[in-house]
């Protein structure tokens, strides 16, 4: 097994990722939302962003890739889009009250099913572990492109 005893963290991640995702999809089928509309939804139920750029790097998407998907939630009454005081050229993107029924309504549901495929095989204090490792772990990422831009 290479120079250590355990394996890679990619192995490790990649089937309970593939297992999650899959567990999501009904779910978000059932609201009638893709991941993407989903990741726009759960980005800005946490707060209004200051035009499709920020969003799309929040949430790690291309900004032209998340246009038809801010259309759609728009359409759908999930999602305003308002001039930005500060600026009149961008716009704001924020939760409707119906967006933000629908996000809480389907992360409840995402979460539920997590604990009941994954996180009940974990006692009290090892989910606390494992939680708080992802938090941290989850926003690796944008510091680590962060650091990457910053040696350019």
């Amino acid at each position: 097994m290479g120079s250590t005893d355990r394996p890679d963290l990619a192995a490790m991640l990649a089937p309970l990722t593939r297992t999650l995702i899959a567990m999501e999809r009904p779910v978000l089928e059932t609201y009638g939302l893709t991941m993407w509309a989903y990741s726009v939804l759960v980005a800005l139920s946490r707060g209004p962003a200051r035009g499709q750029g920020v969003l799309a790097q929040e949430i790690g998407a291309d900004k032209t890739r998340i246009i038809a998907v801010l259309d759609d939630l728009q359409d759908r009454g999930l999602l305003h889009r308002s001039p930005d005081p500060a600026d009149r050229r961008a716009r704001l993107l924020e939760l409707t009250d119906e967006g933000h029924r629908i996000v809480a309504q389907a992360q409840a549901e995402i979460q539920s099913r997590e604990e009941q495929l994954v996180l009940q095989h974990l006692s009290p204090a090892e989910r606390r572990v494992f939680l708080s490792a992802l938090h941290t772990l989850a926003d690796l990422p944008r510091s680590l492109d962060e650091n990457d831009s910053a040696a350019d």
